[in-house]
């Protein structure tokens, strides 16, 4: 089958696309026919080589920790699947990718796809869709009529997490640039913040219950935010690198977000896409083949939304 992998640990140029032998499902495993994967910025940051503390490798490796496609084959123990099932699933970070024809999956990993959108496209949703679940119910305990602050709304777990707070029925103050603002403001922000021309610190006149930051801000603007959150409320950080502060003084929680593969709150969000509640958005499909143009692409800065990465396309 193809698959990219990098040898080494690099720049975009070390990534591969190349033939590798077809996995063969073990216990509790199936194997998938792959539809889609998508890119994460956690992607560049494994095949930099930085992450190999908290995500320890083995080379060669195939990156694309989300996957959509079809279960081809069954692992012994598998239940509940069937070969021809269509799923969805966060795949663990340390183990080989989806960025391949076929990739093994833990049975345990995987929801059945929504049956509202393209398959390829279901990709786009996993990784960002459970951050931005497990930031805003999980860790800040969200309830309906609390306010959120969600600094970095215009990107793809910003997305997300717009939707679900507005869907919780919190009034959501929202920070996108200018190219983003109109789909923050349709996902259901109540107020956006135009991060451009506006501190954010001094356009948040009334204190909030969450603030989440989804944001690689400058540690003084992190730190800034705090302030703005009320006596016992949380600040929830994504950027795991720069650590999230508080303020015990005022019994304000910082708390770091590292997500975590949930089959059970993946069946949440996808019922919630069934229910057209949530909306997956795709800014780019590219075949697998120009997976290396696309980490190029993206150290650069110059990809903007979610992209999914379609095999055989």
């Amino acid at each position: 089958m193809k698959a990219v992998r990098f040898h080494e640990y690099g720049d975009p140029g070390v990534l591969r696309y190349e033939d590798v032998e077809q996995p063969v499902p073990g216990a509790g495993q199936v194997r998938l026919r792959v539809a889609a994967t998508s890119f994460n910025s956690v992607d560049g940051n494994i095949r930099g080589g930085f992450m190999q503390g908290p995500i320890p490798v083995a080379l060669p490796h195939t990156p694309g920790i989300d996957v959509a496609g079809t279960v081809d084959a069954l692992g012994e123990g598998v239940t509940g699947l069937a070969v021809g099932d269509a799923v969805v699933g966060f795949l663990p970070m340390d183990k080989s990718g989806a960025a391949a024809e076929y990739v093994l999956a833990p049975a345990e990993a995987l929801t059945p796809a929504p049956a509202s959108v393209p398959l390829p496209d279901a990709a786009a949703l996993p990784l960002v869709g459970l951050t931005a679940y497990q930031a805003l119910f999980d860790h800040a305990g969200l309830q309906a009529g609390q306010r959120v602050l969600i600094n970095g709304a215009g990107g793809a777990v910003g997305g997300y997490a717009v939707q679900l707070a507005h869907n919780a029925g919190a009034y959501v103050i929202a920070t996108a640039g200018p190219r983003s603002g109109d789909a923050v403001k349709s996902a259901g922000a109540d107020e956006i913040i135009d991060h451009t021309t506006t501190a954010v610190t001094a356009a948040v006149t009334e204190p909030v219950d969450v603030a989440l930051n989804l944001a690689p801000v400058d540690p003084a603007v992190l730190a800034a935010l705090v302030t703005v959150v009320r006596p016992g409320g949380v600040l929830v950080n994504t950027t795991v690198w720069m650590p999230a502060p508080g303020d015990e003084a005022r019994n304000v929680r910082g708390i770091d977000l590292f997500v975590r593969s949930d089959a059970g709150q993946l069946a949440k969000l996808v019922a919630q896409v069934d229910r057209g509640e949530l909306r997956v958005d795709v800014a780019e499909r590219v075949p697998l083949a120009e997976l290396p143009a696309l980490h190029a692409r993206a150290a650069e800065g110059a990809v903007h939304g979610k992209v999914v990465v379609v095999p055989g396309a």
